[in-house]
Formats: C-alpha cells, structure tokens, sequence
C-alpha cells in the first residue's frame, strides 16, 4: 500500500466551520469559547471615542462577527456571553475599560450575541467561503447588532429614535464598512489556505 493510500487528506464534514479544523474534543471546544471572550474584550479596547456620542467606535463589534464565523453558533454565542457575564461581574473589558450593564451602550453587546449565533449559523452553510457571501454574512451581523443596540440606547438615555441613529448608527457606518472589508479577504482567504474554498 503506498504511502498516499495509508495517509489520506483530511476533509471535513459538510456544514464546518474555521474551527473545525482542529482536533475535536471538549477542551477544544473550551478553549475556543475562553479565547472568543478574550479576543472581544482585548479587541473592545481598541476605542475612539465619538463625540456627541456615548457609544465609542471600537473592535469589539469585528472581533464578535469573527468569532461567530469562525466558531460557528453554539461556541460563538457561549464566547459572547461569557464576555457579557464577565463584563457584567465587574472585569473592565468591555469599550473603553468599561464594565456592568448600566450604561447606554449595553444593547450593542446584546447585539453582539445575538449577531455572532446567527453569522455563526451561516458560516456553516458556506456564507464565509467567498468574498461576496462574507460581506452579505458581516453586513447582516452588523445590522443585527444595531437594531438591538440603537433601540435600547433611546430607551436608555431618553433619546428619540432618530437621535439614536444619529449617534448610535451614522457614525460608524464608514468603520463597520471597512471591518467588512476586512473579513472579505481574511475569511475566505483562510478557507483556500486549507484547501475547502466554497
């Protein structure tokens, strides 16, 4: 038997994601969830504040959208909310070396649970395996975190809606579009750096 026919490639079954490249086991799956939560909260720290604004720009909105991509659903929910939970228990990690839940920006990071569960699910239908799909996937996991964030920062400041987007959303669009932009090449530059393009 040659050598070919007793070491066959590796494939991985349909429906992976980036983290399904490593080897399965429960401590894997651990490590992932810890390091998503970690990666959110080193990558919050990036921060610019906004002026007029009590939401900052930040890296966190970017490091939750890849972790939800790379983990997919189940890892990148826990990993989001164990950086809420951690955050919410007093560890300073969220924007800004904030922590707790109250102040006016928490709805992002409730956004961003929701957002990395459902990037997460479609990157294991394929959606981060070409340019045009990871800009669809990033795009709607933005969109997901603003419709929870922007609402819940009117409500908790006294804006209007609209004083909201204004604060809450215009801003950051040119930043988010460049996030995206990102994530166009990195994601679906990994998955032909392992061989599984879409």
């Amino acid at each position: 038997m040659s050598s070919t026919a007793a070491a066959p490639a590796r494939t991985l079954r349909t429906g992976a994601v980036l983290a399904d490249l490593l080897p399965s086991s429960r401590v894997r799956d651990v490590a992932l969830v810890v390091g998503g939560a970690a990666l959110t909260g080193l990558a919050a720290q990036l921060s610019v504040p906004v002026p007029g604004s009590p939401v900052p720009v930040s890296g966190q909105t970017f490091a939750a959208l890849l972790v939800g991509t790379a983990l997919g659903a189940r890892r990148g929910f826990l990993s989001l909310a164990l950086y809420a939970a951690v955050g919410m228990a007093g560890v300073p990690w969220f924007a800004q070396g904030s922590s707790g839940y109250a102040m006016p920006s928490f709805g992002y990071i409730l956004g961003m649970l929701l957002a990395a569960t459902v990037v997460g699910a479609l990157a294991r239908r394929g959606a981060d395996r070409s340019v045009l799909r990871t800009a669809g996937t990033m795009a709607l996991g933005s969109a997901l975190i603003y419709a929870v964030g922007v609402p819940y920062l009117a409500l908790a400041t006294g804006m209007t809606l609209g004083q909201a987007v204004a604060a809450g959303l215009t801003p950051f669009l040119i930043g988010d579009a460049l996030k995206a932009a990102l994530a166009m090449g990195a994601l679906p530059a990994a998955w032909k750096l392992v061989g599984r393009k879409g």
